[in-house]
C-alpha cells in the first residue's frame, strides 16, 4: 500500500520488470556461460583423449575436465538462485523448464 500512497512504481510493474530482466537478460546469459563452460569441457575430454601417452597433456586435459564441471555447477547454481529471487519477489513469474 505504501508505495501506492507514495506514488512510486505499483506491485505489477516491479513483477513485470524482474520477468522481463530475467528472461530476456539473464537467461539467454546463463546460457551461454553454460554453453562455454560445457565446450571447455569437451575441449579437456578431447585433450584427454588425444594424449594418452602424454602425462603433462593428460594433466592439462584433466584440468580443463574439471574447470568445465565446475563451470557448469556454477550456472545451474546461478539459475537455481534466480529462480528462488524470483519465486520471492515474482511469484507469477516462472523460469523456463
Amino acid at each position: 500500500m505504501f508505495p501506492l500512497v507514495a506514488y512510486a512504481a505499483s506491485p505489477d510493474t516491479l513483477d513485470g520488470f524482474l520477468g522481463r530482466v530475467s528472461q530476456y537478460i539473464l537467461n539467454p546469459l546463463i546460457g551461454l556461460v553454460f554453453a562455454a563452460a560445457m565446450v571447455y569441457f569437451l575441449w579437456g575430454v578431447f585433450d584427454f583423449i588425444r594424449n594418452n601417452e602424454n602425462d603433462t597433456d593428460r594433466e592439462e586435459g584433466k584440468k580443463h575436465m574439471l574447470w568445465g564441471i565446475i563451470g557448469m555447477f556454477i550456472m545451474v547454481a546461478v539459475y537455481g538462485i534466480i529462480g528462488i529471487i524470483t519465486g520471492t519477489f515474482a511469484p507469477d513469474v516462472r523460469l523456463p523448464r
